[in-house]
């Protein structure tokens, strides 16, 4: 799995994840559902290539804390 950078569009923030062609969907599957449980990420979109790679998008809602509205 290969992380690039994150980004920050409103309320949201997207993490891409590319994933190889020789990772098997339940590796993948296990690999996201850590990242959902442990990250609070959710799967926003996927992409499928034609050589097997898959890219995905993560997503989580920012807190208020990291919008810096800390005591608002």
């Amino acid at each position: 799995m290969t992380l690039e950078p994150g980004v920050v569009e409103g309320d949201w923030e997207y993490q891409p994840v590319r994933l190889p062609p020789d990772v098997s969907r339940l590796s993948a599957t296990t690999e996201l559902g850590l990242r959902s449980q442990f990250g609070g990420w959710e799967l926003a979109r996927t992409l499928l290539f034609a050589d097997g790679t898959r890219k995905v998008w993560l997503r989580r809602r920012l807190s208020r804390a990291s919008l810096g509205a800390v005591g608002v």
